[in-house]
C-alpha cells in the first residue's frame, strides 16, 4: 500500500503540473492567435477565405546574382495550391509551375516535369502552403490539425514580437511571430528544402500590410535562407474567389 501511495504521488507530481503547464501554454498561444485574427479582419471575414489568388513581382538571389520574376499563386484550403513564375535569369527566360493537390504534387521547371514523392509533397506544403497561406487568416492554427504552443518573445526589426510554434498533421513545424502591439504576423521561421534537396533555415519577414476588401494582407515579403537574402517580393494583387477551374490543381502540362 505504501508503495502504491508513493507511486500515485510521484505520478501526480510528474504528470499533473506538466499537463496543466501545457494546457496553459496552449491557451496563451490561442490568445495570441485570436488577437492576430482580429487584426487581420476578424474571424467572420477570414472564415470566408476558402480560395484565394494573388500576384506578385520581385527579385530572387542565386549565387550572388539578382534576377527579376513575376508570380501568380492560387490556394484552396491547405491541400490545394498552384504557383507559377516567369523570370529572366542571365538573359534566359525561364518559367516554372508547382502544384499540390491533396497527397499528390508536381513541379515543372522549363521542360522538366516531375512528380513529387510523399516527402516532397510534405515539404512543398510547408514551403508553399503553410508559410504562405496560414499568415493570411491564421484560422487553421486554431483547428485540431495543428498543435500550437508559445515560443517566447524577441524583437523583429525594432519591435517586440510574440512567437507561436505550430506543428502540422504531417509533423512539419514552424514558428510564426506576431507584433506584440498590433497582433499582425511579422515573421516566420522554418526548416525548408530547396529544389535541389538542400535544407535551409528560412526566415520570412512580413510587412507593408494593405487592406483588400476588409482583409489585411502583407505585401512586402522578404525571404532569407541561412542568413542570406533569397527573395524580395511585392504582392501586387490579392483576391478571395468563390471558385476556380478544377483543372487548376491538375498535373502541369
Amino acid at each position: 500500500m505504501r508503495r502504491f501511495i508513493g507511486a500515485f504521488f510521484l505520478t501526480a507530481f510528474v504528470f499533473g503540473p506538466g499537463s496543466q503547464a501545457r494546457a496553459d501554454d496552449s491557451k496563451d498561444a490561442k490568445a495570441i492567435l485570436d488577437k492576430a485574427i482580429s487584426a487581420l479582419g476578424g474571424e467572420e471575414k477570414l472564415a470566408a477565405v476558402k480560395t484565394a489568388t494573388w500576384k506578385s513581382k520581385g527579385k530572387i538571389s542565386i549565387g550572388g546574382n539578382d534576377s527579376d520574376f513575376t508570380a501568380q499563386s492560387t490556394a484552396q484550403g491547405l491541400d490545394r495550391y498552384r504557383g507559377e513564375f516567369e523570370g529572366d535569369f542571365g538573359g534566359n527566360k525561364v518559367s516554372g509551375v508547382t502544384v499540390v493537390n491533396g497527397d499528390k504534387g508536381w513541379r515543372k521547371f522549363a521542360d522538366n516535369n516531375m512528380e513529387l514523392d510523399k516527402e516532397g509533397v510534405a515539404s512543398e506544403k510547408l514551403r508553399s502552403i503553410y508559410l504562405q497561406v496560414i499568415p493570411i487568416t491564421i484560422l487553421p492554427l486554431k483547428g485540431n490539425d495543428f498543435k500550437v504552443e508559445t515560443a517566447g518573445e524577441e524583437k523583429v526589426g525594432d519591435k517586440p514580437a510574440l512567437a507561436v510554434k505550430a506543428t502540422g498533421p504531417d509533423g512539419k513545424d514552424f514558428k510564426i511571430f506576431f507584433d506584440k502591439e498590433s497582433g499582425l504576423p511579422v515573421k516566420l521561421t522554418a526548416k525548408v528544402v530547396g529544389f535541389m534537396g538542400e535544407e535551409f533555415t528560412q526566415d520570412t519577414s512580413l510587412g507593408g500590410y494593405k487592406d483588400f476588401a476588409g482583409i489585411k494582407k502583407a505585401t512586402k515579403i522578404v525571404y532569407n535562407r541561412d542568413g542570406e537574402k533569397f527573395m524580395d517580393i511585392e504582392v501586387t494583387e490579392f483576391k478571395v474567389v468563390d471558385k476556380v477551374d478544377p483543372k487548376t490543381f491538375d498535373k502541369p502540362e
